[in-house]
């Protein structure tokens, strides 16, 4: 490569001493990388004049190639330069993920890392991490993507779950048959899922005849952060992931409702991350926040049964 940068430079000023100041190095030495590369390459690439050197047909050719790839290789070391010294980091995930887990848990880290630019991007489908620049994906278990780094986040364990002013105004919810008696709040994201808990399934586990055959009735929403609201809303009973209503559970916006009818999800969420390049301090330092959130979240609501947990109600 030294010798390559003597020749480069000593095309350009036509002459081994003009070339010397740019490499830090003596004429001398510029000369001798020269002859180097001329003895490796098998042919001249100067002539020798007393007051400088003139390319030869060889090294003319020889450098109407090469220019051009020491300008990509120039701009591609200028990019890895500017995204190791870049602070902005780039985080997607689904729209309920980052609304009802991410936003609640960013705070912090901001307040942490103020110069550290976050930004938030909510994305049903997949991305493409170098055409969008994204650093950081938060993603359903099951998927897999090449080229990406993939670590294991949350657990998913899903929950029937009311505001307690719907509780206190509906029937008493003791069993699950109870349920006939209950409007049920269907996301409808969640069953596209291939094997997700959705409340056909769970009647599947948990229910009876009776309800397995009304489980598909009541309001439909097309993301699990409209039926959380809707459940806030005291609009019915929604069955989510734990992941998505724990902040709402413990602040006691919304009840567990059949608490014996806790059911693992089956995929839980996933961590994305680039291999190369190699991710920037400021990312290490976000994906390292999440998981350690990650950890800490699952930590609690294993500890002990949240507040809010409702058997009965009438």
């Amino acid at each position: 490569m030294l010798a390559i940068r003597a020749f480069e430079a000593a095309a350009r000023y036509e002459g081994f001493s003009a070339a010397a100041p740019e490499l830090h190095v003596t004429a001398g030495a510029v000369a001798h990388q020269v002859r180097q590369l001329e003895k490796w390459l098998g042919v001249e690439l100067f002539h020798r004049r007393p007051k400088g050197v003139e390319l030869t047909n060889a090294g003319q050719l020889y450098l109407s190639r090469l220019q051009p790839l020491l300008e990509d290789l120039e701009q591609i070391s200028r990019e890895v330069r500017r995204d190791q010294l870049r602070t902005e980091v780039t985080i997607v995930a689904m729209p309920s993920v980052v609304s009802r887990w991410l936003m609640p848990c960013l705070g912090p880290f901001l307040q942490a890392h103020e110069q550290t630019d976050v930004r938030v991007v909510a994305s049903v489908p997949p991305v493409h991490f170098v055409r969008d620049r994204v650093d950081v994906a938060i993603r359903p278990g099951n998927e897999n993507y090449p080229g990406l780094r993939k670590r294991h986040l949350l657990q998913d364990r899903f929950v029937a779950v009311a505001s307690p002013r719907y509780l206190a105004e509906s029937a008493p919810l003791q069993r699950p048959g109870d349920l006939l008696r209950h409007t049920l709040l269907h996301d409808e994201f969640e069953s596209l899922i291939p094997d997700q808990v959705d409340w056909k399934r769970w009647v599947r586990r948990h229910g009876t005849i009776e309800l397995s055959q009304a489980a598909g009735a009541g309001p439909t929403y097309s993301h699990s952060y409209l039926t959380i609201e809707a459940a806030l809303r005291g609009h019915g009973v929604a069955l989510q992931s734990r992941v998505l209503v724990q902040n709402q559970i413990d602040t006691g916006e919304l009840a567990i409702v059949l608490p014996d009818t806790e059911t693992p999800g089956p995929y839980g969420l996933s961590l994305f991350t680039g291999v190369s390049p190699q991710p920037t301090p400021s990312v290490l330092d976000l994906v390292a926040w999440l998981v350690a959130e990650a950890q800490s979240f699952e930590e609690n609501w294993n500890a002990s049964p949240p507040p809010g947990v409702s058997g009965q109600t009438g």
